[in-house]
């Protein structure tokens, strides 16, 4: 599960570890669970004129996360986030039961919050993924 904010990153600076996990996925070598609140999200971010991505580059980063993602059958949460934008990635991460919510922001996931799923930075998921 990645957090919005870290697909924003790795496209942005591709060869940080954001970027490095932005290519496992586009290469179907991590595999995202997902909503369609979050595709929703994704698709809304990453059009966004300030960031200038190219449309097709997007739309086929999309894609794979979609086809090759796992959609998630979510329900609400008896926690609420500091951000209730990041509930969906919450209720996703938990419904799924992924190895661990990807963010750049662990402050919006408090402690009550991560009992429920793991959250990891994106410099943590690239260590873990390079000792396994």
């Amino acid at each position: 599960m990645l957090d919005t904010n870290v697909l924003v990153s790795g496209l942005l600076s591709p060869f940080g570890a954001p970027g490095q996990l932005v290519r496992l996925v586009a290469d179907g070598s991590l595999r995202l669970c997902h909503d369609a609140r979050i595709l929703s999200e994704y698709r809304e971010v990453l059009a966004r004129p300030r960031f200038g991505f190219n449309p097709a580059h997007v739309a086929a980063l999309l894609d794979q996360i979609e086809a090759a993602g796992e959609v998630s059958a979510t329900r609400p949460l008896a926690i609420r986030l500091p951000d209730p934008d990041d509930e969906p990635f919450l209720e996703a991460a938990v419904a799924s039961a992924a190895e661990c919510l990807v963010t750049g922001n662990g402050k919006h996931f408090p402690a009550a919050a991560r009992r429920l799923a793991r959250i990891v930075t994106p410099a943590e998921l690239v260590r873990l993924i390079r000792s396994a």
